[in-house]
């Protein structure tokens, strides 16, 4: 099903009467399950099982107000497993903005929604003391509840703080001026967000217009440190065009699209048109990287990239919207073990995937952007 830009009813989740699918497109051996234990009422996962999901098309309700969503281009999940939305009112059309007919109210590009899909808070845009980004791209709600977004725009160079009720806090970089890949005061259009809070440092994958991640002091802003592929210092020169079967290129591609940080210190990039996942230590010392689906072309196969929620983090999640799947690797090889999805509009089903979230209990949720404009979310199956 479709998003029925028509309708006055609007669900974040199309298909609701679709089929539960149980998604698995196996690209390698699952092992067999073994038995759970049960400790406080809680179901404890076998974690050398790769993991396995169903789209949940029931998840998501009705938005308030006759709301709609425009392209859905960040997600992120709280401490309470609060999941957060992030969406682009600029890209929704006359009909789709009730200009033309019976339709609908664009929804704030900020939205908060409870473990059951309700909505319970929303906000965004433009407001006193900070800049809004021209386009939203990445939300990130740190351990501390702060909230975290940026922005892709042609001149967004910043990144904005808020409290989870939408109060401004911090805005690092300004609109209009970016100065590069080494640039230590703007950003290039910034793309994902993650906070290392016992370090007081917001690391941003930077970007669709610079070529590094760079890092701040998440209080002040302060600058930091920044690097680009391999841990080198980054380069704005003009690069070939992507070639499968060349050797691996040394710079970033636009964009770098994520980036993430384990338990254990390391730090994951997602190189998105280079097909590549990256791995650092804190301090930009480049230790191994990954290829995922090399021969894709276009957009690229390495759009996010997300831990799972196991102490450990023993999985990868790697979101991919030009090949419209997830792809599951093992941590400890960077070996592809499993992926599922494909092109469609279906529940289940994704039309330019973009990026990911996990919650407590290993459930995911995806974003699409383009006109697939929607949240999606698949129940991690238990034994």
């Amino acid at each position: 099903m479709t998003m029925n830009q028509g309708s006055l009813a609007r669900y974040l989740v199309a298909a609701l009467f679709a089929p539960v699918l149980a998604v698995s497109c196996s690209s390698g051996e699952q092992q067999p399950p073994q038995d759970v234990e049960e400790t406080d009422s809680a179901v404890q996962l076998d974690e050398s099982a790769v993991p396995q999901f169903e789209v949940d098309p029931f998840w998501a309700r009705e938005l308030p107000n006759n709301w709609i969503l425009g392209q859905v281009s960040g997600i992120a999940v709280d401490n309470q497993d609060h999941v957060w939305v992030l969406h682009r009112p600029r890209t929704l059309d006359p009909r789709q903005r009730g200009e033309e007919g019976m339709c609908c109210v664009p929804a704030p590009p900020v939205i908060e929604l409870d473990p059951d899909g309700h909505v319970v808070g929303s906000w965004g845009g433009p407001g006193e003391g900070y800049e809004w980004p021209a386009s939203e791209h990445g939300i990130h709600v740190d351990a501390e509840d702060s909230v975290w977004i940026g922005g892709n725009a042609a001149d967004d160079a910043h990144i904005l703080k808020f409290t989870k009720e939408g109060e401004f806090l911090l805005q690092i970089g300004r609109p209009g001026r970016s100065g590069g890949s080494n640039d230590t005061d703007n950003l290039g259009r910034p793309a994902g967000i993650r906070v290392d809070l016992d370090a007081r440092e917001v690391y941003v994958a930077d970007g669709y217009g610079n070529r590094r991640v760079v890092v701040f002091d998440s209080d002040t802003g302060a600058y930091k440190r920044h690097w680009g592929a391999y841990g080198e210092r980054p380069n704005d020169g003009t690069l070939p065009p992507y070639d499968p079967e060349a050797d691996p290129i040394r710079e970033y591609r636009s964009p770098v699209h994520d980036v993430a940080i384990a338990h254990d210190g390391l730090v994951y990039v997602a190189d998105r048109t280079n097909n590549r996942l990256q791995v650092f230590q804190k301090n930009g010392e480049f230790l191994t990287e990954a290829f995922i689906r090399p021969e894709t072309l276009g957009s690229g196969s390495a759009s996010g990239v997300t831990l799972s929620e196991d102490q450990a983090q023993r999985w990868l999640f790697i979101p991919d919207g030009t090949n419209n799947v997830i792809w599951i690797l093992d941590r400890a090889t960077l070996e592809v073990r499993d992926y599922f999805g494909r092109l469609g509009k279906n529940a289940g089903q994704f039309y330019r995937l973009h990026n990911l979230a996990i919650d407590s209990r290993g459930n995911l949720y995806t974003t699409e952007v383009n006109v697939g404009q929607r949240v999606q979310k698949f129940n991690r199956l238990r034994d």
